[in-house]
């Protein structure tokens, strides 16, 4: 199989590692708008850098691997859908409603596959806390509190272009909330605080941020998210029910202490970053997109929900400004 990989930056370069040790990959076309940056990766992974993208869409490859910047996706997306090549994009599709539906109409009039990343459903934990839920060993779920929490905050150049709080780093707590309960959000009341750097108010973005979430089957959830996490990074997700109750993240590198005299002490090598973390999950569904191109599984991550994580984001962004409930059937593209 021969694939194109477009955006040779950090994400980039983990997947392009990860394509190039691929039993069923024989070569590895790299793309980046910073030519040289892909020529430095090409060299280290023994693959081939193109000159541009351009080159990824005529040189012949049998897939599409977008890591490029997020303002790019939507174009890229529709590039691969017009030639008819498979393609695998992170997260987001694009940064506003707009951009995402008219990029999914570009691949459904195509007939092509799109799969996005969405690694937190290739994560043992997320995926074990699934079946709980759905084979009822928990009994009627009333609660989830989902958390995800950065050791330090991005570059300030980063801000303006990341499409905000919800949007870059909760929405893979709304796509874990559909996914691990099976049900819809109905209705968010959100709230944010740019208390923290500067830089956050100068962008318009918040570095703190809370959501109260109701599903349409009345169970009730929180997400929490912060930039500003100096413990380490933090993701978890607990859910109770009626009989019992599991937690996802905790483990002996979770930056967290109890403050009990019996309780565990603190990690001694609490997690860095989302790529230590989630470098499992980010390999599987990377190893779970060669199947979908071989036709031997579905497609795992549809770019549908990823409209459906971003719906619950424009939801959150809406609430925050007006400070109201926000009703899901307000947002377009339901």
């Amino acid at each position: 199989m021969r694939i194109g990989l477009i955006g040779a930056g950090r994400i980039g370069s983990f997947h392009a590692a990860v394509l190039a040790r691929h039993r069923e990959v024989g070569s590895l076309l790299i793309a980046d708008a910073d030519p040289a940056r892909a020529t430095e990766l090409a060299q280290r992974l023994d693959a081939t850098a193109a000159p541009s993208a351009n080159e990824i869409f005529t040189w012949g490859v049998d897939a599409v691997v977008i890591t490029a910047a997020t303002a790019a996706h939507a174009e890229l997306i529709g590039r691969a859908a017009r030639a008819g090549l498979p393609a695998f994009c992170e997260k987001p599709i694009a940064l506003d409603l707009t951009g995402t539906l008219g990029a999914l109409r570009d691949v459904e009039a195509s007939g092509s596959v799109l799969q996005l990343g969405f690694q937190r459903r290739f994560d043992a934990g997320f995926t074990a806390a699934r079946e709980a839920v759905r084979e009822g060993r928990l009994g009627r779920l009333h609660t989830v509190r989902a958390i995800t929490s950065d050791p330090a905050p991005p570059p300030a150049a980063y801000l303006p272009l990341s499409g905000g709080l919800y949007r870059d780093c909760l929405i893979h707590d709304f796509d874990m909330l559909r996914w691990v309960t099976g049900r819809e959000v109905r209705e968010v009341y959100a709230m944010g605080s740019d208390a923290g750097p500067a830089m956050f108010r100068e962008a318009g973005d918040v570095d703190t941020a809370a959501v109260v979430l109701t599903l349409d089957d009345g169970v009730l959830a929180t997400a929490t998210a912060t930039r500003c996490n100096g413990a380490g990074y933090d993701v978890r997700m607990e859910l109770a029910g009626e009989l019992d109750q599991v937690t996802v993240g905790l483990d002996d590198r979770t930056p967290i202490a109890s403050t009990e005299p019996a309780g565990p002490p603190a990690a001694d090598k609490p997690w860095s970053g989302f790529l230590e973390r989630f470098a499992p999950a980010y390999e599987a569904e990377l190893t779970a997109f060669v199947e979908v191109v071989l036709g031997e599984r579905n497609n795992p991550c549809d770019g549908g929900e990823a409209l459906r994580a971003l719906r619950i984001a424009e939801a959150c962004e809406l609430s925050r400004r007006e400070r109201r409930v926000v009703r899901l059937e307000e947002i377009a593209g339901g």
